[in-house]
């Protein structure tokens, strides 16, 4: 019995980190996965800090959904509960990027991500995460 729940909250989940990492993507001006793809020609250190700096704002996104999605799976009565906190999260994560952009006059982070400034990477990977853990606890509340 364990092993069908197992399954069945997996065959949930996936779909629903697969639908965030998609959302993800469409908020961006940039395509991700090809900067982070085109990453590997270490003789241009521009495509290598832009692969990087990609990586670590989308990766900072994807930990912070599944801090969120893990805690709705400890705590959802439904897999509808399942499904309606992993939206809600994505769509939080979501406006936090927007939020950042916004609270830093002069600075666009649409730009700056995929131009390699890897500091700036960092810290919205930091802020996804944050976002993400405490998020996790609040669905616990």
């Amino acid at each position: 019995m364990l092993l069908v729940n197992f399954l069945k909250y997996l065959g949930v989940t996936l779909p629903l980190m697969a639908f965030a990492i998609f959302l993800f993507t469409l908020t961006t001006p940039y395509q991700e996965f090809k900067i982070m793809f085109d990453g590997d020609v270490l003789e241009d250190p521009l495509k290598v800090a832009s692969a990087k700096a990609v990586s670590l704002d989308l990766g900072g996104k994807i930990l912070g959904i599944a801090f969120l999605m893990a805690s709705a799976i400890y705590h959802a009565v439904s897999f509808w509960d399942l499904v309606v906190w992993a939206l809600t999260g994505t769509i939080f994560l979501i406006a936090v990027y927007y939020l950042f952009e916004l609270l830093t006059p002069g600075i666009s982070i649409r730009k700056e991500i995929p131009q390699g400034n890897v500091g700036v990477a960092i810290f919205s990977f930091c802020l996804s995460l944050t976002s993400g853990i405490l998020m996790a606890a609040l669905i616990s509340y």
